[in-house]
């Protein structure tokens, strides 16, 4: 079976509820409305040569993953040592609890995280893993930003750091750019994630 568009397991956790962002709609069917938006020739390039960024309207749900730090805002931001997946080594997050705000706006956009069927293979075997997925695809969705801009936002510093960590340590084993590394801690200086 040859597909387009899968969701790897590793974004599984964003179709629960307490995801960050948690996705708001049917995990499945969403994978359907991807892959009928799917259209090769609009992907946008990631970090690496196996990332892309497919951007859509927000078709969900879901609302917006992170917002500005303001005065007024931030003596409500909270931090802890957190892993994403079990064989993942914690790392210090912070983020805004949801709890805290009134109404989150709804996202404008959601920028689809894409990697090549080859890099999740790599990944899987670096860390001893299988891929569930029974058949060839050409992308697979590892993760998941509401946001209202339709373009790629900074990933977090901790993102850029564990990636080049390697595949061992959860990242892709792309090395650091100190240039993107420094545009990704002016952004998150100034933004963080609701959860």
């Amino acid at each position: 079976m040859n597909l387009s568009v899968v969701i790897d397991p590793f974004c599984f956790r964003q179709f629960r509820h307490g995801g960050s962002p948690y996705i708001a709609y049917d995990m499945q069917e969403f994978l359907k409305r991807i892959n009928s938006l799917y259209n090769p020739t609009e992907l946008q390039p990631g970090y690496d040569y196996f990332c892309k960024h497919m951007f859509v309207e927000n078709f969900t749900d879901t609302k917006v993953g992170a917002i500005e730090i303001t005065d007024s805002n931030r003596h409500l931001l909270k931090s802890a040592y957190e892993a994403r997946t079990e064989k993942e080594l914690p790392v210090l997050v912070r983020w805004f609890a949801k709890e805290d705000f009134g109404e989150i706006p709804k996202a404008k956009f959601l920028d689809i995280i894409l990697y090549s069927y080859q890099q999740i293979q790599a990944e899987n075997q670096a860390r001893g893993e299988v891929d569930p997925v029974n058949g060839v695809y050409e992308w697979g969705i590892v993760g998941i930003k509401a946001q209202d801009e339709p373009h790629e936002l900074p990933m977090q510093p901790i993102t850029v750091m564990r990636n080049a960590l390697g595949k061992e340590e959860g990242g892709s084993g792309v090395p650091m750019n100190r240039e993107k590394y420094l545009e990704s801690v002016a952004y998150w200086s100034s933004h963080a994630l609701i959860k």
